[in-house]
């Protein structure tokens, strides 16, 4: 994300707070926690002391927490992932979402589903687990990875309208596909985009 915001919005200053044990406890725990919540109030606090005009989280496993905490914060709190879910309402009805994350798939599923609602459209939302991939990626096997992960985006794409990657980190994996009949969306440039909106 940094990469990126220096690329488009260079006068921008990005802060980064990074705390990696919140995703495995959202794993372990199947949903953020009572104590995730409370680590993503004080990181969100965290970044208004420090000068932030605009919060964004960028883990989609905990973007439930950020929904309980918006009303808390004294600047906009945004989820990196909601710009990503109206775009894909608006390509299609059917919408398949890949991940290789289980406690990333159903809140990115359900953001869809709320999406469609608020834009009084249909959606019927395909869900694929890449079993084994995450596994992959942990162990130091980046290729088995995105092996597993491209074969079955490639046969999502075929069944959908749109294909939503769950997770930021997938985004890599897009040039590598080469031209495809289906729109692929991942969070990270239409997330960024809304940001630099809410700063304006």
């Amino acid at each position: 994300m940094k990469a990126l915001a220096a690329e488009r919005a260079p006068g921008v200053r990005i802060i980064n707070l990074l705390d990696d044990s919140l995703l495995p406890d959202v794993m372990q725990a199947g949903q953020p926690t009572t104590d995730v919540t409370g680590r993503l109030r004080a990181y969100a606090n965290a970044a208004v002391n420090a000068g932030a005009d605009v919060v964004m989280c960028c883990c989609s496993s905990v973007g439930g927490a950020v929904d309980d905490l918006r009303a808390e914060l004294p600047v906009p709190f945004l989820r990196i992932d909601e710009p990503m879910a109206r775009q894909a309402v608006q390509l299609g009805e059917r919408v398949g979402v890949i991940a290789t994350v289980g406690s990333t798939l159903e809140p990115t599923a359900r953001l869809i589903e709320r999406a469609a609602a608020d834009a009084g459209k249909a959606a019927e939302v395909e869900r694929v687990l890449v079993e084994g991939a995450y596994d992959a990626l942990m162990a130091g096997q980046p290729e088995q990875h995105d092996a597993l992960v491209s074969a079955a985006l490639q046969g999502l794409a075929q069944r959908t309208d749109v294909v939503v990657l769950a997770q930021a980190s997938m985004a890599r994996l897009i040039p590598g596909l080469g031209e495809t009949r289906t729109p692929i969306l991942s969070s990270p440039d239409s997330g960024l985009t809304r940001a630099l909106e809410a700063l304006q």
